[in-house]
């Protein structure tokens, strides 16, 4: 659903940076795309409104190269955004907002502390709603960008939609580098699809109005197959010897299953005895913590493809009812790849003959199971983990 975390980036932002010149072809690029926005139906008042004077933002396709959900370490990431700071404030905005949440969970089918886990990942429970760049201009940039450009101008399209709807004006259409709008960073077409006019007033408000936000994250993780008679996942152990290639979103067993296979929960006790499906995933390789993951988490991922994410609100979710922390977080002295790395990585596996999806420096679940087919063949503990050690192993080949 979005394409980064807000809440840490937005801390990226402040800072000067070169502007770009407005050159010819963006210049010529803006022009086509404002006939072909015109063709789409969107009012030519819209459009000069949203497109007049328009200018590219170079921070965004800085930002666009440094995604933490894949250049941070597990450690990192969950050090930073689950604190105890933030589960205390998760606690009292869940508190505050009880009867609506309450309200809102019940009609649309998802367990409120869910919602409150999401909302604070997102923007702070709030606070960094109204976002720092013009949601326009960023997706301009990222559209005339060639990395991206046919994902970000249908983007764009649906923005300029939105705007010819009036449920927002231009001005004050702001939102994180990537587009991502609102109390729960919903990307335009998001919008489009799932966006809810909970209190009547004829506008579909994710920016200023908390009932219609909380709607419409609901109505889209509910329509995404989310079910909230089922919890996440869970931490769990792994026994000696565990065969990291059952390590993957890929491999789905019944719970029965991964028992037979000495699985255990935290405290070495038998998982639950009810037939439900999940895989393990090892978001810090061999040497972190597992995790016994179901639908929900397949959901989660629906927003935010990020192993890394799914992780966070899940964990952030139990959290606000009073668990404890994850027992580790992986090695202390890993560090993560950086965008350049992790280019390399996928340039060096791709030309070894293994699929990465790409070569985007953005290394995702696909290029997660690349890793892992390279690990198999070369001996390697075949658990899909991105690191500075299989990059070397990665430079060396086969």
């Amino acid at each position: 659903m979005r394409l980064t975390l807000a809440l840490f980036l937005f801390a990226l932002i402040i800072g000067s940076s070169p502007s770009f010149a407005q050159d010819a072809s963006f210049k010529t690029w803006l022009s086509e795309l404002r006939v072909e926005a015109s063709q789409k139906g969107i009012s030519k008042k819209t459009l000069d409104a949203a497109l007049t004077g328009l200018k590219p933002i170079p921070r965004v396709l800085e930002l666009d190269r440094r995604q933490p959900e894949f250049t941070w370490t597990f450690r990192d990431y969950m050090s930073k955004l689950i604190n105890d700071q933030r589960v205390k404030k998760g606690q009292r905005k869940l508190a505050e907002n009880k009867k609506v949440l309450d309200e809102i969970g019940a009609k649309y089918g998802i367990q409120p502390r869910f919602l409150v886990a999401f909302w604070g990942l997102e923007t702070d429970f709030g606070r960094l709603s109204e976002g720092y760049f013009p949601t326009i201009a960023a997706l301009a940039t990222l559209a005339h960008d060639g990395r991206r450009s046919k994902f970000f101008r249908i983007q764009l399209m649906a923005a300029l939609k939105i705007l010819d709807q009036g449920h927002i004006s231009p001005a004050k259409l702001k939102g994180s580098w990537a587009g991502a709008m609102g109390h729960f960073q919903f990307i335009p077409t998001t919008f489009l699809a799932y966006a809810q006019d909970y209190d009547g007033d004829g506008k579909k408000n994710i920016w200023g109005n908390k009932l219609d936000a909380y709607a419409s994250a609901a109505n889209f993780l509910t329509k995404s197959g989310w079910k909230d008679d089922e919890i996440w996942g869970r931490e769990v152990t792994l026994p000696k010897g565990f065969d990291f290639n059952q390590a993957s979103l890929k491999v789905k067993k019944t719970l029965a299953g991964w028992q037979a296979l000495g699985v255990r929960r935290l405290d070495g006790s038998h998982l639950p005895n009810v037939d439900i499906k999940a895989s393990v995933v090892t978001p810090a390789g061999a040497e972190g913590p597992a995790f016994l993951v179901y639908g929900n988490f397949r959901t989660i991922m629906v927003w935010n493809r990020s192993i890394f994410y799914a992780i966070a609100v899940g964990h952030l979710a139990d959290r606000l009812l009073g668990a404890p922390k994850l027992s580790k977080l992986g090695p202390k002295n890993d560090t993560g790849l950086s965008f350049d790395e992790g280019r390399i990585l996928q340039q060096r596996l791709s030309a070894l003959g293994f699929d990465t999806g790409g070569v985007d420096g953005v290394v995702g679940p696909k290029s997660r199971e690349a890793i892992r087919a390279f690990q198999r063949k070369a001996g390697l503990v075949p658990d899909g983990y991105p690191s500075p050690s299989l990059l070397k192993h990665v430079r060396k080949g086969l």
